[in-house]
């Protein structure tokens, strides 16, 4: 028979996870793995404020391009009844006459 070898391991655990903990140390040594952990969470906490940033700066674009659409629709429109009363008036004249 043909056994399945998984093409992605599962999460380490138990031993595995011991060998990982055992090599940061003596890769780090025991002082710096807590300031690793903490620039680490640091740096993480800076992308993220960085991250909503941007998004509100894209949600501010898009409310000022929303808005400046309606202006431009109520603009076109009071061209159109400024139009149709000049219409309006020429008609009249012409009545008139």
């Amino acid at each position: 028979m043909v056994s399945m070898i998984p093409l992605f391991p599962g999460i380490p655990g138990g031993p595995e996870l011991l060998i990982v903990l055992l090599v940061l140390v003596l890769l780090f040594g025991a002082n710096k793995i807590p300031k690793l952990a903490r620039s680490t969470g640091q740096a993480m906490g800076e992308f993220k404020k960085g991250r909503e940033e941007v998004e509100e700066e894209l949600q501010e674009m898009q409310k000022d391009t929303l808005e400046s659409d309606v202006e431009d629709i109520d603009a076109d429109d009071e061209g159109v009844s400024s139009v149709e009363e000049e219409e309006t008036e020429v008609d009249r004249s012409a009545e008139e006459v």
